[in-house]
């Protein structure tokens, strides 16, 4: 199906209590959510996470810890505004943003420290785990702000402050991902429900070439302000493939559901955007029918990094028991996630995907083919809009190709 349906997601009102912000009396660092969430039953049936297998009788705790590790996003309020005059919360409309923040962040702990990475309270972290937590600050110079998203949905035809659907997230990641130059990532963004292995080597073998002395990224936010023209390189560039899908009309179609679960079972699972009328959440894994998902709706205040580059970053963890939902009250458009950091990881998720997904004489959830399909435009690896420069600020301006002028101070 093409991208005008499968970006028709239920649009997002705010919960109740959904702008009250933090509680009062209660300490800036301790994570509040919406709703409260069930503790996990007492079960002999396994919980998958991101590609993980966990035993919930011996494992519980590992568990948890694995959860609490994944970067967390939720409204802000307090940060500067959009634009300049725009709003300084995303409460009531940034869910999809965030959720899509989540699933990016995912790939970059993913590409810098490993799956098995894990955090904890309190404990010092890697440097490169602090310059990913930058790229996601609440400040129109970091990379995927909530700023730089919501401005660039503008060129996909979503105004400052309206909801997001899954499509149009994965569109504005692979727009922003083109000036991340220190992780350098790919973004594929499938078509019609269908992923092309050609064109994605494609993709995924062609680099920029190297920077000039005087265009270096800028320190802690990620972003670069050089433009340059892909050529062919024998290596391989990271990948995050993002799968917009719609599994159904008004609800999800039960004969997807096996399908569905078996994608966080892959080890290169970045779990799933999506979520139910009203709400958009971020899914990483599954217990028998029942989804598990990091939920955005709780608004906090505005966190920036400290002067020495780290960020305090207790309130971008949940520590609480995770949410779960029915997944039959999957609303059924849906975005699925894959990081492969190498191209082997690409082709041994191919193989996976014939072997499970793709089962004969079952209705498939999508299409994994070789070749480009000959009726479609050619594929034409996407390159980063030119710079321009502003004469009397002298900040740099990127005129994108959604006609959206993004400022870097």
């Amino acid at each position: 199906m093409g991208r005008r349906a499968i970006s028709g997601f239920l649009g997002h009102t705010p919960k109740p209590g959904g702008k009250a912000g933090v509680f009062p009396g209660v300490k800036r660092h301790i994570t509040i959510l919406s709703d409260g969430p069930e503790e996990l039953p007492e079960t002999d049936e396994p919980v998958w996470i991101l590609g993980k297998q966990y035993d919930l009788q011996a494992e519980k705790s590992k568990l948890l810890s694995d959860i609490s590790a994944r970067l967390w996003f939720t409204y802000r309020r307090k940060f500067s505004p959009i634009g300049g005059t725009g709003p300084s919360s995303d409460s009531g409309w940034g869910c999809m943003l965030r959720c899509g923040q989540m699933m990016l962040a995912q790939a970059l702990i993913c590409k810098h420290l490993g799956r098995d990475w894990c955090w904890e309270m309190q404990q010092e972290q890697p440097e490169e785990y602090h310059r990913i937590l930058q790229c996601f600050l609440d400040r129109k110079d970091c990379c995927y702000s909530i700023h730089q998203m919501a401005q660039m949905g503008v060129g996909e035809g979503k105004s400052i402050g309206e909801w997001f659907g899954p499509n149009t997230v994965a569109q504005v990641l692979k727009k922003l991902a083109l000036f991340d130059e220190w992780n350098s990532l790919a973004v594929y963004v499938s078509m019609d429900n269908t992923v092309v292995i050609e064109d994605i080597k494609k993709l995924c073998h062609m680099c920029p070439s190297h920077l000039t002395h005087d265009s270096s990224p800028s320190p802690g936010n990620g972003l670069d302000q050089s433009t340059h023209l892909p050529e062919p390189s024998p290596g391989w560039k990271p990948l995050l493939l993002i799968i917009p899908l719609r599994l159904g009309i008004n609800q999800i179609n039960p004969v997807y559901i096996d399908a569905f679960k078996e994608c966080f079972k892959m080890p290169q699972s970045l779990g799933a955007l999506g979520g139910k009328p009203n709400s958009a959440y971020y899914f990483i894994g599954f217990l028998g029918n029942e989804l598990i998902y990091l939920d955005p709706h709780t608004t906090q205040t505005f966190v920036d990094s400290e002067e020495d580059g780290t960020v305090d970053d207790q309130s971008f963890h949940c520590q609480q028991s995770p949410h779960r939902m029915q997944i039959l009250n999957l609303d059924p458009s849906v975005a699925l996630g894959f990081f492969f950091k190498e191209e082997e990881d690409f082709d041994n998720w191919c193989r996976l995907v014939q072997k499970e997904i793709l089962k004969p004489q079952s209705l498939q959830m999508f299409e994994l083919v070789q070749k480009h399909p000959a009726h479609w435009p050619p594929f034409i690896p996407p390159t980063k809009p030119e710079v321009t420069t502003t004469g009397a600020d002298q900040s740099t301006c990127r005129r994108l190709e959604s006609g959206v002028l993004v400022r870097f101070s």
